[in-house]
């Protein structure tokens, strides 16, 4: 077979095909012993139960064994499959290279082992082709999920999805898992912005896509781990991090265009009747003034605890510190969500760093109280610290709302203004079924 160009996609061997509504790309590196079983197994899969046009993209990245031989072998027999050969290495890149240059409207991505079990494919794909949905996942830590792995990979699969949930206040519970597809159109609006070419890849383009408003799908899988894993964790585990860092930079200081995107690419606001954030507590600056109150109440309790706790081990000033610092994080997203009527991630981080403004005045007028206490009576006794703290946390709430309700949720302005029913939501790409089949 002559030679094609780095970064072409070559045909197979088969019979003309229609063009391809799901198109599969499975990135391969040096995967000359699993790849033809594997090959076969998934076309045989797509023929028998996908009742869609399908095309199988192997997306080979700078292989150094007979990986590409053996893939358009394959090719030349099996119809609907075509080879990429990209000059260098990197799932990330394979599959932005792959997803660009396809032209089929459902564009999937799974691991050459095919842990994942291929039932879980139409239920992938089906969201996306009825517009349903914008992006599909699928999720071994769903709890109808079989998952047959190691404990140590669960253990690390569970710790980076809590690392995600916590850093970039993402909701989705698998972001890693082997097994994803995406709208044509949406790809060619996010896949641009997408930096990374490995690993880190998919998580990225999964909260950039979050971010923006768009609908992710998640389906449970069974998973049956390869124990032949070539994964460096470590490395993989070091190229997160600095990707989760990378991207809290992007999206605090608004490199990403993610207001934007949201507007020209998420949904439309729900339509109905307007409701208070709580039945039965009253809109307004007073319902306001009631949530946050109670809210306030509960914050104090568990700042007191905490504070009476860690004073035992502690000197005030670092219990002091701790204590606001816990409630502070529970408080700022307590309000946002009950007191404002906030939802989504969307902005949850940007609202905590504000937060974090505002707690360091809180804890500049308690610890200025605690300060001023010691130097006066050099030692006070427990019941005067508690005493005047409660006083000085009272200032500090009475603080905290005006700058919550002026400042860090002003949700007139620039939270309505993202869900405009003046900003068009466009059609989804996907032809309707009917034409599909």
């Amino acid at each position: 077979m002559p030679s094609l160009p780095l970064g072409t996609a070559e045909p197979s061997g088969g019979a003309d095909q229609l063009r391809p509504v799901v198109d599969v790309v499975v990135p391969v590196h040096d995967e000359e012993a699993d790849l033809e079983p594997c090959l076969r197994r998934l076309h045989r899969h797509l023929t028998e139960q996908l009742p869609y046009p399908f095309r199988i993209t192997v997306a080979e990245n700078a292989s150094t064994d007979r990986t590409v031989e053996i893939a358009r072998r394959v090719a030349a027999e099996l119809p609907g499959i075509e080879v990429l050969v990209l000059a260098e290495p990197g799932r990330g890149r394979a599959l932005r290279t792959a997803w660009l240059g396809s032209d089929a409207p459902v564009l999937v991505y799974m691991d050459v082992d095919l842990s994942t079990d291929l039932a879980a494919l139409l239920p992938l794909v089906a969201p996306l082709i009825s517009g349903h949905s914008d992006l599909a996942i699928g999720t071994r830590l769903a709890p109808s999920s079989r998952v047959l792995r190691g404990a140590k990979r669960e253990v690390i699969s569970r710790g980076y999805n809590l690392l995600l949930r916590g850093a970039l206040a993402t909701r989705l519970s698998d972001a890693q898992c082997g097994f994803k597809a995406i709208r044509a159109d949406v790809a060619a609006r996010l896949l641009p912005l997408v930096e990374d070419t490995g690993w880190f890849f998919d998580t990225e383009l999964l909260v950039l896509a979050e971010r923006s408003g768009l609908r992710i799908h998640e389906v449970p899988v069974d998973w049956i781990d390869d124990p032949d894993s070539r994964v460096d964790i470590v490395a993989t585990a070091k190229a997160d991090l600095a990707g989760i860092a990378r991207m809290l930079r992007a999206l605090t200081t608004g490199r990403l265009p993610v207001a934007e995107l949201r507007a020209q690419l998420g949904r439309g606001p729900l339509t109905g009747p307007p409701t208070d954030p709580v039945p039965g507590v009253p809109a307004g600056l007073l319902g306001q003034l009631v949530r946050f109150a109670t809210i306030g109440v509960l914050s104090t309790l568990a700042y007191l605890v905490l504070f009476l706790l860690l004073r035992d081990v502690v000197d005030a000033q670092p219990a002091n510190l701790v204590a606001l610092l816990l409630t502070a994080v529970a408080n700022t997203a307590a309000n946002r969500r009950i007191t404002f009527g906030i939802r989504g991630g969307p902005g949850a981080g940007r609202a905590q760093l504000q937060g974090f403004v505002v707690f360091v005045l809180g804890l500049a007028l308690t610890s200025g109280t605690l300060a001023v206490l010691h130097a006066v009576t050099g030692a006070p006794a427990r019941g005067t610290e508690v005493v005047l703290l409660v006083a000085a946390n009272a200032l500090a709430t009475l603080l905290r709302f005006l700058l919550f309700r002026g400042w860090v949720f002003r949700t007139t302005g620039r939270h309505q203004a993202r869900t405009s029913p003046l900003i068009p939501t466009p059609e989804p790409a996907v032809p309707a079924l009917e034409t599909l089949r």
